[in-house]
């Protein structure tokens, strides 16, 4: 198939994408092209949907439809933020929105978020100036927030990222927990690994 200059930008914009490669990107073009009527023009007008009503809210991170009433501490139509159910004086300090969206779903935490939009990554030069720390630290200045809740994984990287966390936070007056690593909720030891089962000595109880 003779590619032309749009199809070559349509593929590496599409190589972009997480998990994705170029062979991956190429075939994904491809199928856009050969299939415009059923999935091609959906797609693209509900990535313009998303460009025109989607926004990211300031204070915590979270993205999400616009209100349609302007309000500058929550863009947002579920604001969360500033939900008069949810318990003010908690944070829970999550990676990304996937995460934040498996923690919500569980439908037993009732605090605030805050997305930091990453993790610290020597390799791929991400930095503590390149993620939401600093709103964060904005946040418990105020004074409102007692608790800061580390819910970043246990990889390297994101231990790295809660140290700095730490760090940063040791001069405010708040209350920093993580949550507990270790065996999970119907595993068997045999199944483990090594790095779970010493999680689960050291946060034992």
């Amino acid at each position: 198939m003779s590619l032309d200059f749009n199809t070559e930008t349509l593929i590496n914009l599409i190589a972009k994408l997480p998990g994705l490669g170029p062979r991956s990107a190429r075939k994904i073009a491809i199928h856009l092209i050969r299939q415009k009527d059923a999935i091609t023009t959906p797609l693209v007008k509900s990535l313009d949907e998303i460009i025109r009503e989607v926004s990211t809210c300031k204070v915590c991170g979270n993205i999400g439809r616009k209100a349609k009433l302007n309000n500058e501490e929550c863009p947002l139509g579920n604001k969360i933020c500033i939900d008069p159910k949810r318990d003010k004086t908690i944070v829970c300090v999550v990676e990304d929105i996937e995460d934040f969206w498996a923690i919500e779903k569980s439908n037993f935490y009732k605090g605030l978020y805050h997305i930091l939009g990453g993790v610290i990554s020597a390799v791929d030069g991400i930095r503590p100036e390149h993620l939401n720390i600093e709103a964060l630290l904005n946040r418990i200045k105020k004074g409102n927030i007692k608790e800061v809740i580390l819910a970043l994984g246990a990889t390297v990287d994101g231990q790295t990222t809660s140290h700095s966390i730490v760090e940063s936070l040791s001069e405010l007056n708040v209350e920093i927990t993580q949550l507990a690593r270790g065996i999970p909720v119907g595993g068997e030891l045999h199944y483990l690994d090594d790095g779970t089962l010493a999680a689960a000595f050291k946060d034992r109880r």
